[in-house]
């Protein structure tokens, strides 16, 4: 499975899509890169909400490997949500070019960073780490699936589960220039937290605020008028992620001034009254002498 991002991630194929090498091959000959940002929390939350799923291909007896490629530091929190795909037992190997930050990517991997970290200084150059990252992906996954196996247990992963795990119904209202209130029907079997993820649609940073399980609202705030947000609800347990909510809405515009009304003239002045604007600190007047006069 692939997904580019730049401010937004975008599915390319999922898991399942192809089935013989010679498919995959052509699509990525068919990939048109995507180019922009960096939020790499933000596309790491996406593979895991996203491409992480049965119904996208993963099969729940296989193991979950994600091998990220940049070439930028990461314009959101990527750390936290590379911890949130760990702590599922889900591999990451992390490959920079260029300008990637190496501490960043150490953060991002998973243990042994000698295994799982790469950098490269160019594009083409990539093509060295081919061999090696293929055997170490090949012997990873060997281990693991060995250490399962002999020890009889299997790793919980994120699953389509249901109202069992999965919250439903998110209202949002209460909406202004600079706010929204966030409300949510919980799942059957309570989180142990919440993360809400909110950024603009057409590109912007994610912000996330975790909350705790026994919390279904929330109030965001400190937004910017008359812009359209993307908001995700995830229910987190011990070991498990259950469907996540989504929601799109747009803030309101500020209020503007109303009924200007010009009052009280005389040879070298004017008065002016208007209806005030809900939350303006202050007023800009500028006048000029009609019709083509400079602004005084």
């Amino acid at each position: 499975g692939l997904s580019q991002y730049s401010s937004d991630p975008r599915t390319e194929w999922d898991l399942s899509t192809y089935s013989t090498r010679e498919q995959v091959l052509e699509a990525i000959r068919n990939l048109r890169y995507k180019g922009g940002n960096t939020f790499t929390g933000l596309a790491l939350t996406h593979v895991l909400e996203q491409n992480l799923k049965p119904d996208a291909g993963a099969r729940l007896e296989a193991e979950k490997l994600v091998i990220l490629l940049t070439d930028g530091k990461s314009q959101d929190d990527a750390s936290l949500a590379a911890q949130t795909l760990k702590n599922l037992g889900i591999e990451i190997f992390a490959i920079g070019v260029k300008n990637a930050d190496e501490a960043e990517l150490k953060q991002v991997a998973s243990e042994p960073l000698e295994l799982t970290v790469y950098n490269v200084l160019d594009f083409p150059l990539l093509s060295s780490l081919v061999g090696k990252l293929t055997r170490v992906l090949c012997t990873r996954i060997k281990e693991k699936s060995h250490k399962e196996t002999a020890g009889s247990t299997v790793k919980d992963f994120p699953v389509n589960a249901g109202p069992q795990l999965s919250p439903t119904d998110l209202k949002i209202s209460a909406v202004t220039s600079k706010s929204m209130n966030l409300t949510w029907s919980p799942p059957l079997r309570p989180p142990k937290k919440y993360r809400v993820v909110y950024y603009p649609s057409k590109g912007g940073a994610p912000k996330e605020v975790v909350l705790d399980g026994a919390v279904s609202s929330l109030r965001l705030s400190n937004l910017t008028s008359h812009t359209e947000y993307s908001v995700s609800v995830l229910p987190v347990y011990d070991t498990v992620i259950g469907d996540g909510l989504r929601g799109v809405t747009s803030t309101l515009p500020l209020s503007s001034p109303r009924s200007l009304r010009v009052s009280e003239l005389s040879h070298n002045s004017i008065r002016l009254s208007w209806k005030a604007a809900q939350g303006a600190t202050h007023y800009l007047v500028l006048c000029s002498a009609a019709p083509d006069g400079a602004e005084d």
